[in-house]
C-alpha cells in the first residue's frame, strides 16, 4: 500500500498559518505545489484562528471528505482529527497525513520524518499504518488525543508559557520551566488502570502516551508504539529541586527512565477516581484546562499515512 493508496484520494489540505511563528504562511505555498507536481490531488483552507481547523475538518468530514493533511504544528493536526471525528458519518474510516511545521512536530518521528522537507519528500509514496488514539473523558464531552495526555510539571509549564511567554516561542517554554522548577510541588490525583490497582501517590508528571516524543525533541515513552492497543504511562515521582534539574535534560534523549523515580508501565485504559479538579493538561502540544475521569485507548482508530 504505497503510492497508488495516496494517490486515489483528494486530499484535503489544512494550513495553519500560524505555526512555527508564521513558518507554515511563508513555506506552506511552496510545498503544496511540490506535492502537486507529485500528483498529490489535494485542495488548500488555511484556519483563521484557534479552534478554526476543527471547524474545518468537521464540515469536511461531513461533506464526505476522508482524507485530511494536517500542515501546522501538533496542536494543528489534534485540531484536525478531532473535528474529523466529530462529524464523520458512523462507519466511515478516516484517513490522515501531516506536514510538520510548528515547533513541536513530535508524532512523526516515531517513523522517521523529522521535518517538512521529509514529510513532503515521502508523502507521495507513504504507506498506510493503523494508528491508536486515546479517548480522553471530561467533565465537558470526550476528545481525542493521538500523541501525548501530561499532567503536572510539563502541563503546568505550558500552561505558563501561554499565560506570560508566548510570544518568546521556543525560548518561552524554557523560561517556563526554570519558572515551575523554582516552586516545585507534587500533585495527588488517585487513578487506577485495567492492571493496576489505585494509585494514590504524589507525582510531579504523569504522562499517558501513545507515541514516544513531546515538545519536538524529549523521548517522553521510549518504548511507546502508536499502534499497540496500549498506552505507556510515564510517573515521575517527587525529588530534591537539584536532582530534578540534574535529571530533567536526559529526558531529550530518554535516559529519564533510568532514574529510580521514574516509572513505566501500560495500561488500556486509566481511570481518575474521583475526577480530577480542573487542571492544565497537555495534550499533543496544546494546554487545556480539564476535568478527566478516564483515558482510554481506541485501537487502529484511524489510518495515518507516512
Amino acid at each position: 500500500m504505497g503510492n497508488r493508496a495516496v494517490m486515489e484520494f483528494e486530499w484535503l489540505a489544512i494550513i495553519n498559518p500560524e505555526a512555527g511563528a508564521g513558518r507554515a504562511r511563508r513555506l506552506a505555498p511552496q510545498l503544496l505545489e511540490e506535492l502537486r507536481r507529485e500528483g498529490v490531488r489535494l485542495e488548500a483552507v488555511y484556519s483563521k484562528g484557534p479552534g478554526d481547523a476543527y471547524t474545518i475538518a468537521s464540515t469536511a468530514a461531513s461533506q464526505g471528505v476522508r482524507a485530511f493533511l494536517a500542515i501546522g504544528g501538533d496542536g494543528t493536526a489534534h485540531e484536525v482529527i478531532n473535528g474529523a471525528l466529530a462529524l464523520a458519518p458512523e462507519g466511515v474510516r478516516l484517513f490522515f497525513a501531516a506536514i510538520p511545521l510548528g515547533t513541536g512536530n513530535s508524532f512523526l518521528r516515531d517513523f522517521g520524518i523529522r521535518n517538512a522537507k521529509e514529510a513532503v519528500k515521502h508523502f507521495p509514496k507513504a504507506n498506510k499504518h493503523p494508528v491508536d488514539l486515546l479517548q480522553i473523558t471530561h467533565s465537558g464531552g470526550t476528545i481525542f488525543s493521538y500523541n501525548l495526555v501530561g499532567l503536572g510539571f510539563a502541563a503546568q509549564a505550558g500552561a505558563l508559557t501561554n499565560e506570560k511567554y508566548k510570544s518568546l516561542g521556543r525560548l518561552g517554554y524554557v523560561v517556563a520551566v526554570v519558572e515551575e522548577t523554582m516552586r516545585l510541588h507534587p500533585l495527588v490525583l488517585p487513578f487506577t488502570t485495567n492492571c493496576t490497582p489505585r494509585d494514590e501517590r504524589p507525582f510531579l508528571l504523569l504522562a499517558f502516551c501513545n507515541s514516544t516524543s513531546t515538545g519536538g525533541g524529549m523521548r517522553m515513552a521510549p518504548r511507546a508504539v502508536v499502534n499497540d492497543g496500549e498506552l505507556d504511562i510515564i510517573r515521575i515521582g517527587p525529588m530534591p529541586r537539584l536532582a530534578w534539574i540534574a535529571s530533567f535534560p536526559g529526558i531529550f534523549f530518554g535516559l529519564h527512565t533510568l532514574n529510580p523515580q521514574v516509572e513505566q508501565r501500560r495500561a488500556q485504559w486509566v481511570s481518575f477516581e474521583p475526577a480530577t479538579p480542573i487542571i492544565p493538561c497537555m495534550i499533543d502540544g496544546e494546554i487545556l484546562h480539564l476535568s478527566i475521569s478516564r483515558i482510554e485507548v481506541r485501537h487502529h482508530a484511524i489510518d495515518w499515512f507516512v
